[in-house]
């Protein structure tokens, strides 16, 4: 049976992974605006790599995210729909 806890603790999880993903795309940003101004400024060829890397890895998180996200998502909503159909029953089929 679903308790309040563990849908407390299963939104809370969505929650938390809508942060980060939010916090990834933001970092992207960041990150590809960095690379952008250093090969404006022709900033030296290993430092460029090195930052081409940090974008790179910054970018391969968001899919993982919007992944782990989605399969939040649904454990949520079988959560959701296992409480609804108890929770349906009649007081003397809970009992049993």
């Amino acid at each position: 049976m679903a308790t309040i806890r563990n849908l407390k603790i299963k939104s809370g999880t969505c929650k938390r992974i809508i942060k980060e993903l939010h916090s990834y795309e933001k970092e992207v940003e960041r990150e590809a605006a960095k690379t952008a101004d250093m090969k404006e400024k022709g900033a030296d060829p290993y430092d460029l790599k090195q930052q081409e890397n940090v974008l790179a890895e910054s970018r391969m998180m968001i899919p993982d995210c919007r992944k782990r996200l989605e399969a939040s998502l649904a454990d949520l909503k079988g959560t959701l729909e296992l409480h609804e159909r108890f929770t349906d029953l009649p007081s003397h089929v809970k009992k049993a």
